[in-house]
């Protein structure tokens, strides 16, 4: 018996499975695709500096206010992922006397702490009103344009 001459079929079975599990994955992380034409670029964007990000602030009266409310609500992640990483590492050390064991515990007190400290300026900011990811687009291309690119 000969295979069919649909090149559906001529493919193996690993690769029409990948393909379905990156067709998948590629619909639920769509909105990757906002900054695709930002960093697969040939000659990456110059770096900007707080000063340039505050004359964007004060120069788009939509897209500003967005974006200064997303740069402090870093502020809630930073203070988060200390307190997380310092207590679960005195915890650790205090119980353990395991260096590795505090390391570790630093390191992942690190990260949960990052991940409540953003949720709580997500909410205290109440940033799910506001299409942050808009206003860093909106940004990148402003600075492009600023750049000459």
């Amino acid at each position: 018996m000969g295979e069919p001459s649909d090149p559906q079929h001529q493919q193996s079975f690993f690769k029409k499975h990948w393909e379905g599990f990156t067709e998948f994955w590629g619909d639920r992380f769509s909105f990757l695709e906002n900054y695709a034409r930002f960093l697969r670029r040939a000659k990456p964007i110059p770096s900007w500096s707080d000063s340039d990000v505050q004359e964007f602030i004060a120069s788009d009266p939509i897209h500003g206010p967005s974006l200064r409310t997303a740069r402090e609500a870093v502020n809630f992640g930073l203070t988060g992922s200390v307190i997380g990483a310092v207590s679960t590492a005195g915890v650790a050390w205090k119980y353990s006397r395991s260096l590795h064991g505090a390391g570790l515990s630093f390191l992942a007190g690190g990260v949960f702490g990052w991940t409540f400290g953003h949720e709580i300026g997500n909410h205290w900011l109440q940033l799910y009103r506001l299409d942050t990811m808009a206003a860093q687009v909106k940004f990148i291309e402003w600075w492009e344009k600023k750049c000459g690119e």
